[in-house]
């Protein structure tokens, strides 16, 4: 059974054997020196022993925020409040995507009443190490109350996702060492690292606007402030419409004809049927589609779109549509939550119709890899039910073969001719494929779904 409380340690029992010993040598040697050696470690322990803790100490992990962008340095504090004179060991653990490195870091609880650095286990804490020096501060009260020792930690986060800060074991000792408890570790915190949204931007207009306001002009003519034109004047028409000068050379009365501005739907759909690469300083085949999904979201929602996203896999997740940088931060949250499909399970996308998730007007822009024949399939799908959808690829360049041997490289090329074979097909059904490379690379892509969906119309 796991002690509860104060135990002695290894450092008693030898500051207690060693005493009795001389003292029983000296006896049967009849060698007074003897025993006047073992006094003073005797008197030591005796007077180390009188500081003996009355209460059991409380260990509580902080974190300054548990939301971090990725590439973001993320702090927090190990708080041992104990007795005076006690001295607590920290040893921080967390995910490896956290960059928090497991080294021991020691701290005292001052039995004086001003607040001081008391010991160093490691060098000065920089972004990426395990903690800097512990400080002990008191907590008020009377002398003899528990005091506080804080030993800070810090990290970086150096991949998107939900990751976890602990468990962190905290051991504390009192008497000069001659007493320990039971190691300790506080409940691990959560943290979200959100995906770092790689610069982007396009210019080029989103096919079919549908809604009520926003930045995309609509080929209807209506209220709005763009100049469509000069037409003659209908009843019904505004009188601050008339355009006085066409007027007056035409000797009938004219009016400007103008084309509102409309928002636009879009849904970004996330492959998660395959995943491959990843890694420290390799980013995978889902690090780039989460990546790039969050820049596409961030750009088209900051412009006024209304944008929902929507995973490709067995689960179809779905984020409601919205606008706004609020609805921007619950996008970055949603993706943080994204998984690859574990092996064995049935991906739902043939489902994607039937159930209404993607509506009829709104532009389909789907990260893929095309690594699994279900994503082709389910671009085909969309393209005969004559959807506005691009293809987007995120298969990062230069992606090292997964299995090395003397027919990993004619392999490579087999399947590299497959995947262009199928890239073909997927344009000849009129789905566009166009590769992820940042900003402005939809641009031409988009103008040509804008055509064809007029064309369609």
């Amino acid at each position: 059974m796991r002690p509860t409380g104060w135990v002695t340690t290894a450092a008693f029992r030898r500051a207690a054997v060693l005493p009795a010993a001389l003292c029983l040598l000296a006896v049967a040697l009849g060698r007074p020196d003897l025993l006047a050696v073992a006094v003073p470690f005797a008197l030591g322990t005796l007077l180390s022993l009188r500081s003996r803790p009355a209460r059991a100490p409380e260990t509580l992990l902080t974190l300054t925020g548990d939301t971090v962008t990725e590439g973001g340095t993320l702090t927090g504090a190990v708080t041992v409040a104990a007795d005076p004179g006690t001295i607590c060991v920290v040893v921080p653990a967390a995910d490896p995507a956290l960059g928090v490195e497991s080294r021991p870091v020691v701290a005292g609880v001052p039995a004086g009443v001003s607040a001081r650095v008391t010991a160093v286990a490691g060098t000065t804490g920089t972004t990426g190490t395990a903690g800097t020096a512990g400080t002990a501060a008191e907590t008020g009260g009377p002398a003899g109350a528990a005091r506080t020792a804080a030993v800070p930690l810090s990290g970086t986060a150096r991949r998107w996702g939900v990751h976890t800060f602990g468990p962190v074991r905290v051991r504390v000792f009192a008497c000069d060492g001659l007493l320990e408890f039971p190691e300790q570790t506080p409940p691990p915190k959560l943290v979200r690292a959100l995906p770092a949204a790689e610069p982007y931007s396009s210019r080029t207009p989103v096919p079919r606007p549908g809604g009520i306001s926003g930045l995309h002009r609509s080929r209807r003519p209506g209220d709005g402030g763009e100049l469509a034109g000069v037409r003659p004047y209908r009843p019904g028409d505004r009188l601050r419409r008339i355009d006085w000068r066409v007027t007056l050379r035409a000797r009938e009365p004219y009016v400007n004809a103008t084309q509102p501005d409309r928002d636009a739907e879009i849904v970004i759909l996330l492959d998660v049927l395959r995943d491959v690469g990843g890694g420290p300083g390799a980013p995978g085949v889902l690090d780039a589609a989460v990546r790039a999904a969050a820049a596409i979201a961030g750009h088209y929602t900051h412009q006024g779109d209304q944008v929902s996203l929507v995973e490709f896999g067995p689960r179809l997740r779905r984020l409601r549509p919205g606008t706004g940088r609020r609805h921007h931060l619950a996008q970055l949250a949603w993706l943080t939550e994204t998984r690859p499909m574990p092996g064995g399970q049935e991906a739902l996308g043939d489902r994607l119709l039937a159930i209404g998730m993607l509506p009829p007007g709104a532009l389909i822009v789907m990260l893929t890899p095309l690594l699994d024949p279900r994503s082709a399939t389910a671009l085909a799908v969309l393209a005969r039910a004559r959807r506005a959808v691009v293809a987007v690829d995120t298969l990062p360049e230069g992606l090292p073969l997964r299995s090395t041997g003397e027919w990993a490289e004619p392999a490579e090329r087999i399947w590299r001719l497959e995947r262009d074979n199928t890239v073909g097909r997927l344009r000849e059904a009129g789905v566009p494929v166009e590769p992820w490379r940042g900003s402005g690379s939809l641009d031409a892509v988009l103008r040509d779904v804008a055509r064809a969906a007029a064309v369609m119309r």
